[in-house]
């Protein structure tokens, strides 16, 4: 059984599925299967997938109902004891990342790293768990990338694959059920695992994940539960705000400026005005 499946899924992005693929069959790793599920494209994707058969373990070219729906089909046919989902258009870091990854001991239900996001410029941006902990909190807030998460294929067989009723956020509702409800382990690895293509992204997908997140924390968690949530986020947003702006302040009167410009709520108030009126009292002695 090989240690690692890797999964791509593909449809109408010949030019980003050739990227894809060289930097999976270019792995110095070789204890891994690869495995292509191409929606049924007519872009000649199918072409660039048959010019690397020798190095595909398992493909196919037919139509499917979504994204998790072709996930799904892979792995269904995947032998690895862990899962890599890399989709058309992203990228393996180098070639030597997962011979990387494979250095660390393995023994965790999901193993996940760091991803790059690259948009249209080619400018990149850092996305990154950057805890070992992985809480609640943290994916109320955002979600571990699949581009780099390795998950142990027996998570899928005994708590299901991926929801195929949701479009955009069904590898994130994954990680709500296993990681806080049943309580899987995670290691968290800093490497950059992959580039991530923001190029696909549209205003009406960021439309539909807001959506459709609602719609998951409504169906695993009580209302009063995501309230606090919800509640607690705002919180500290303003908080980081207030941090921010604190920082660029040169001054005990530019700070306490600050802070009175970004009161928000009277639950903050009550706390916070009296830190506001000992500054005062202390610039007004110092002059």
């Amino acid at each position: 059984m090989p240690k690692l499946s890797i999964i791509t899924i593909n449809l109408n992005n010949a030019k980003g599925l050739q990227k894809t693929i060289e930097s999976v069959v270019n792995q110095t790793f070789k204890d891994l299967e690869y495995i292509v599920i191409d929606g049924g494209s007519t872009d000649g994707s199918v072409e660039i997938i048959k010019k690397y058969a020798d190095k595909i373990n398992y493909w196919i070219s037919e139509p499917d109902t979504g994204i998790y729906n072709a996930m799904n089909k892979g792995i269904a046919v995947a032998k690895g004891e862990y899962c890599l989902f890399l989709n058309s258009g992203d990228w393996l870091y180098n070639d030597t990342i997962i011979e990387s990854v494979a250095g660390h001991e393995l023994f965790t239900d999901i193993v996940v790293g760091n991803v790059l996001s690259v948009n249209s410029n080619y400018q990149s941006h850092k996305i990154a768990p950057n805890s070992y902990n992985i809480t609640a909190y943290k994916l109320f807030t955002s979600t571990l990338p699949h581009q780099a998460s390795f998950i142990r294929k027996e998570l899928f067989e005994k708590y299901g694959n991926y929801d195929e009723n949701l479009k955009i956020v069904s590898d994130w509702k994954f990680c709500l059920e296993t990681i806080i409800i049943h309580n899987v382990t995670v290691k968290y690895i800093d490497l950059i695992i992959s580039f991530y293509d923001l190029n696909g992204i549209s205003n009406k997908m960021i439309e539909i994940e807001e959506t459709e997140r609602t719609k998951v924390l409504h169906e695993l968690f009580p209302v009063k539960i995501i309230q606090d949530y919800e509640y607690f986020h705002k919180e500290r947003l303003a908080f980081e705000l207030l941090k921010n702006d604190m920082e660029r302040e040169n001054s005990i009167y530019g700070i306490t400026k600050t802070i009175r410009s970004h009161l928000l709520s009277r639950k903050l108030q009550t706390g916070i005005f009296r830190i506001v009126k000992a500054y005062e009292r202390i610039a007004k002695k110092h002059g």
